[in-house]
């Protein structure tokens, strides 16, 4: 399994029914790709204060393997909604980390 973690610092002015429509794009695309396994959405929560570096919202979508991931990754779809994450980053493309993590079977 791989876990593709995306974590965003938005630009200040990036309003909550922007950043909700953005993740229900993301969310969504479970329904027609195939091996998208699931999608956790939201702030981060951690007690631990300044540790986010400001990437303080993001989501994770597990994917049942690395075919599937870059399947989603090159979908026409997802690469639309990469590019309003960029447009809606602190910096663009500076303000968006992403680190996908294998998960052993």
């Amino acid at each position: 399994m791989i876990r593709h973690r995306v974590f965003i610092r938005f630009r200040p002015e990036v309003g909550g029914a922007e950043k909700a429509a953005i993740f229900a794009e993301i969310s969504a695309m479970k329904e027609r790709l195939p091996g998208f396994l699931a999608a956790h959405v939201g702030a981060n929560v951690s007690p631990e204060t300044g540790m986010d570096k400001g990437y303080a919202e993001g989501f994770i979508v597990d994917f049942a393997s690395a075919k599937a991931r870059d399947a989603y990754l090159d979908d026409p779809e997802h690469q639309k909604t990469g590019r309003k994450i960029v447009a809606a980053a602190d910096g663009g493309v500076q303000g968006v980390f992403v680190y996908d993590l294998e998960i052993p079977d």
